[in-house]
């Protein structure tokens, strides 16, 4: 039987990124939009002779909400948990617990079938020494400083403060992140992010950004004004609805996936190689204090990035 792309895509993330042994349980958490992509993944497991479990839930209407009580206790049940979903449930308190209990968990916010041939097809080896070799860098980092053509320019205080690394590769127990993947990504301090940056690449929730950049303030830690054309209008009115912790500057991460380009799905934009991002929200599962059922990155294109006054990144090169 010949294998689809799609299929052979679904092999690489069970077996290769997560790792999945023979005697492993593998639940697939999907919904109405993103149920073909769920139940190859399922049909896959099966194939890979795994005890499988699929379920659909209903689509969260925003990043960052809570699946029901079910789905949130059947995560816990599982040693690996795969979730295609058209809104994303990694920064939930449903994937933080069932990782703290020891599930391996790749959650997919807003997969294509062409994003994930794509993103999958990448060297994930690679990936992960340059997503590992940042975050080891950034662990010792006091100021991240970063300037772009667009006008950006913005510092943030990540004292202290641990760094992460989706390096696409899940094989310990309580491991989770992204897929496909490539970042390495750190919370800023609460209160401590001063500057102005423009989203000129795409922003999560309204996708690629057309014409004039999302021009946002940012005033001791928080989001204070956000201008420019109907996009930025969009995103001011979201987060709006949250109230002011929707505003917090809740991470900063640079992209590492050479094979990623800008399709105007944040789960692929954020790791595209020559971009950082910098979200707005919740920063709860990056080690942060704002527990928020909202996390919104937006992608800034050919950033310089200064760690402590060094150049690390010119105009979207990395300089490692």
């Amino acid at each position: 039987m010949k294998l689809s792309k799609l299929d052979k895509a679904c092999i690489i993330a069970i077996r290769d990124c997560m790792g999945a042994r023979q005697n492993e349980s593998v639940l697939i958490v999907t919904d109405e939009f993103k149920k073909k992509i769920g139940y190859a993944l399922y049909k896959n497991a099966l194939n890979l002779g795994h005890e499988a479990l699929y379920i659909e839930m209903k689509s969260r209407e925003m990043h960052g909400q809570e699946p029901q009580q079910q789905v949130a206790e059947l995560m816990k049940m599982f040693d690996v948990v795969l979730c295609p979903t058209a809104k994303s449930l990694t920064h939930t308190n449903a994937r933080r617990n069932a990782s703290a209990l020891g599930a391996r968990i790749a959650t997919f916010p807003g997969i294509t079938e062409d994003i994930m041939v794509r993103g999958l097809n990448a060297d994930y080896k690679k990936i992960a020494a340059l997503t590992i070799k940042l975050q080891e860098i950034m662990n010792d980092v006091n100021i991240v400083h970063v300037t772009a053509p667009n006008g950006t320019d913005i510092t943030m205080d990540i004292s202290g403060r641990k760094a992460f690394p989706s390096k696409g590769l899940f094989h310990k127990k309580g491991e989770s992140g992204n897929l496909p993947t490539g970042e390495a990504y750190i919370a800023p301090l609460e209160g401590k992010s001063d500057g102005v940056f423009f989203v000129d690449g795409s922003m999560a929730g309204i996708g690629v950004i057309k014409g004039k950049p999302i021009r946002i303030d940012v005033k001791e830690g928080y989001a204070v004004n956000i201008s420019g054309s109907a996009q930025a209008k969009k995103l001011d009115a979201t987060l709006n609805k949250y109230g002011q912790l929707a505003r917090n500057i809740a991470e900063f991460g640079i992209g590492t996936n050479d094979k990623a380009k800008l399709s105007g799905v944040l789960l692929e934009d954020e790791k595209v190689m020559g971009t950082i991002h910098i979200a707005l929200g919740d920063n709860k599962s990056m080690g942060g204090s704002v527990d928020i059922p909202i996390h919104l990155d937006g992608v800034v294109k050919k950033p310089t990035v200064y760690f402590d006054g060094k150049m690390i990144m010119k105009n979207g090169k990395l300089l490692l």
